[in-house]
């Protein structure tokens, strides 16, 4: 997909070119959404606040090619103006889905509940590369490497390896842990 082209044809008002861009951009978008833990709907006024800010500034971006980085960018700030203006941080856990159970317990939701905070507990004692790079690759679907690349300004052969030592230190550290060891 020719972005710099696609950018053009959007400017003077191509409406096949704005949803080629929508459908290349918007998991990443929500990935970077959902890493600041955002609610459903903040999350999804942050994206549409991103998508806003790309309408405004389309003719005027001067590196179409590097749109990833700056929708990244854009999304970043969107999300942290809405945590400053709600007054909150974000939850200290993410619920991570389970395949649903047809009659789980009480405590079932508790112990998942309990292993999910410690989960992310332990996800933030990664580097921050690790953690901005694994939340970007958890968008479903995953962004495109050279999306990915250009957002967090990584070299697109430096991925793999780097999320391969980033899931490394991330085993290593869910084995240090007693909670998380015991569940596996």
């Amino acid at each position: 997909m020719d972005i710099p082209a696609l950018v053009a044809a959007a400017a003077r008002g191509d409406q096949s070119a704005w949803d080629a861009l929508v459908r290349q951009f918007s998991g990443l978008l929500w990935s970077i959404a959902r890493a600041y833990r955002l609610s459903d709907a903040d999350a999804a006024d942050a994206v549409q606040c991103t998508w806003i800010k790309l309408v405004e500034h389309l003719d005027r971006i001067a590196e179409p090619e590097r749109l990833a980085g700056w929708l990244s960018t854009t999304a970043r700030h969107e999300c942290l103006q809405l945590l400053r203006r709600s007054g909150r941080l974000p939850e200290p856990a993410e619920e991570i889905a389970d395949s649903p159970d047809p009659a789980p317990g009480v405590d079932h939701e508790l112990l998942t509940r309990e292993r999910d905070t410690a989960l992310w507990r332990v996800f933030e004692e990664l580097p921050d590369r690790c953690r901005r790079l694994l939340r970007v690759l958890m968008a479903s679907p995953p962004p495109a490497y050279a999306d990915v690349a250009l957002a967090l300004d990584m070299p697109v052969g430096s991925i793999g390896p780097i999320r391969q030592r980033c899931l490394g230190k991330l085993k290593a550290l869910v084995g240090g842990n007693e909670l998380l060891e015991e569940r596996s």
